[in-house]
């Protein structure tokens, strides 16, 4: 396993990321008796210097791999650190030692809905990445009227501020008054993509919600706020999407001789365990209390 340089030393306590890519800036690191460039990745087996002193190199133990979906509310934001101090996702989110979260995409602060967090850098890049090609679905109610028109140029293709944008499905999930609800899906994760689509043709969303990424849905009863682990046989299915292999269930305890999981009996009772009296005793017999005399 191979990390970036700053990040190795940082985490072994030889300074921050930001002092060591000064020190590496400067000439005074090396790599194997080379002078170190900022971001080399080093192993274990690397001998790293500084100032011609050999450093004690620190590896994070890689976590399982894990992916909890998460019902956002409006009003968290996606951000880790924010100087406004407003409210994150990372607030309501199971604490991890020796490592953290990572979101699979962003949904801005006025949208709520359905985001995947995972402990796999990997796994959220390629979940990310335009040429995975995976679904994203969302709720849009909006203001103003919508004639068909307008929708055959939003499937067709609008051109945006970062180039041409086009929803795959628009489906009318009815509505009442000025306010409709339609739910589209696209392939790709511009910042407020669903938002700018709608307002190039003069209506403004009143509210979005993802409810689907992939064939991951959004769970009814979910409240906003909360998260759910992902169950294994939809992360494989998330796993499989990608080219990643599949994560085995074991089942069983682990046999501490052979070091292999030793399966349950289905058909073998559970012995019963009966208290054990201690050597040496022998139960003396009560004696009847004499009668009272008259």
């Amino acid at each position: 396993m191979s990390e970036r340089i700053q990040k190795v030393l940082a985490q072994a306590g030889h300074g921050s990321r930001r002092q060591v890519e000064a020190w590496v800036q400067e000439g005074r690191i090396t790599v194997n008796g080379k002078v170190a460039t900022l971001g080399i990745p080093v192993t274990e087996d690397d001998k790293v210097l500084l100032d011609g002193k050999q450093l004690r190199l620190k590896f994070k133990q890689e976590l399982p791999l894990k992916v909890i979906i998460y019902h956002k509310p409006v009003g968290e934001i996606c951000t880790r650190n924010d100087p406004e101090k407003r409210a994150t996702i990372y607030d309501n989110l199971p604490k991890l030692r020796g490592g953290r979260w990572i979101a699979v995409g962003r949904l801005d602060v006025n949208t709520s809905g359905l985001l995947l967090l995972t402990t796999s850098g990997e796994l959220a890049n390629k979940l990310m990445h335009p040429s995975s090609g995976i679904e994203r679905e969302y709720a849009v109610r909006v203001l103003g009227e919508v004639d068909r028109d307008m929708l055959k140029s939003m499937r067709e293709g609008v051109e945006l501020d970062d180039g041409k944008a086009a929803f795959d499905s628009i489906r009318d999930a009815g509505g009442q008054g000025a306010n409709h609800w339609y739910h589209v899906i696209l392939k790709e994760g511009r910042k407020r993509e669903v938002r700018r689509l709608w307002e190039s043709q003069g209506v403004t969303v009143s509210r979005l919600i993802r409810v689907r990424f992939g064939d991951i849905v959004l769970p009814r009863g979910l409240a906003a706020g909360k998260f759910v682990d992902l169950d294994m046989v939809s992360l494989n299915k998330l796993l499989r999407t990608v080219d990643m292999p599949a994560i085995e269930k074991r089942e069983g305890r682990r046999d501490a001789r052979t070091g292999t999981r030793a399966k349950p009996k289905l058909d073998e009772k559970p012995k019963s365990r009966k208290r054990s009296k201690p050597k040496g005793y022998t139960p003396v017999a009560r004696r009847k209390k004499p009668a009272k005399k008259r």
